[in-house]
């Protein structure tokens, strides 16, 4: 074999090798980085094992009652929920773990603000906080913002929806997550109406309730203050009234949304302009107040962009 080829050949191979440990060198790197990292997050997590810990009683207080305490903070569990918040800017200051859910933490803890306080919690005592009976494993206490009447009717055209007495959390978060994807500018608590921080409306909202206006409110006043903006107040009706797509949902509207159970009062009813009718079956005797909602939102969507 000529002596030429064979320093070519070495030449190549040394060339190889150096290639395969600068490479080997850079995973190396790369994985050490992440163990770094992976520590570093551990450090941040506090383990608290006491179900009396005020952050953990705090917890359990606003879950019971669905508001928002003083400091403006909601209680929320779930992967989703928890990203959500996130993904809404909103501050997050304290997050809760249960110790099955380490891996999740990995996955949330890079995405939280280093001013978050992160608790890591037995099972048993992370349980005793959270509502759902099959935990994920992931709670937090975060502050939501606060929005005006001024807010709800914002962007115009106005396409609000006002609850008269709305008491199921599953329709209220039904409604507040049919806003967001309809386009929809804010929804009206009138009294009687449950709160839209009860655990079970944010979790039927997706995540939707943090960003869609919702303003409680004095159902005559703000009727009264609707119409004197131009505002044209809708009801619904099971069976009789304008069908809705021949009904002008591109103008300014809100709807009157009623309890599950009995309905609009007739007081309320007497100040809508327009009684509106989705065309149904009529084996069907009515449809949800979260579906009648989401209905007539759609095609108000769909007229405005038709136009």
């Amino acid at each position: 074999m000529a002596p030429g080829f064979c320093k070519t050949a070495d030449y190549h191979a040394q060339a190889r090798l150096r290639l395969l440990r600068s490479r080997q060198c850079t995973i190396d790197a790369c994985f050490g980085d992440l163990m770094a990292q992976s520590i570093d997050y551990e450090h941040r997590l506090r383990r608290v094992s006491s179900r009396q810990n005020a952050r953990v009683k705090e917890a359990r207080r606003l879950f019971h009652e669905g508001r928002t305490n003083e400091e403006g903070e909601v209680a929320i569990e779930g992967v989703h929920l928890v990203e959500e918040a996130i993904r809404s800017g909103l501050r997050l200051d304290t997050v809760f773990f249960s110790e099955s859910a380490r891996e999740r933490a990995q996955k949330l803890l890079p995405q939280l603000s280093s001013h978050t306080e992160l608790l890591l919690l037995p099972d048993e005592v992370f349980a005793s906080a959270v509502p759902t009976e099959t935990p994920q494993g992931v709670a937090a206490l975060v502050r939501v913002r606060t929005y005006s009447f001024d807010d709800a009717l914002s962007p115009r055209p106005a396409m609000v929806v006002i609850s008269a007495g709305l008491q199921d959390p599953g329709n209220l978060g039904t409604i507040a997550r049919s806003e967001e994807a309809f386009g929809a500018t804010g929804i009206l608590l009138g009294e009687g109406t449950v709160s839209q921080w009860n655990w079970k409306a944010v979790r039927a909202s997706a995540g939707s309730i943090f960003r869609v206006p919702a303003v409680k409110v004095e159902l005559a006043t703000a009727i009264g203050e609707l119409k004197s903006r131009g505002v044209r107040v809708l009801a619904t009706s099971a069976h009789k009234g304008t069908v809705i797509s021949q009904t002008d949902l591109s103008k300014p509207f809100a709807l009157l949304v009623g309890n599950e159970g009995s309905g609009l009062p007739k007081d309320v009813l007497a100040h809508a302009d327009e009684i509106v009718v989705i065309p149904q079956s009529s084996h069907v005797e009515s449809l949800n107040a979260g579906i009648a909602g989401s209905i007539i939102l759609y095609e108000a969507a769909r007229q405005r962009s038709a136009r």
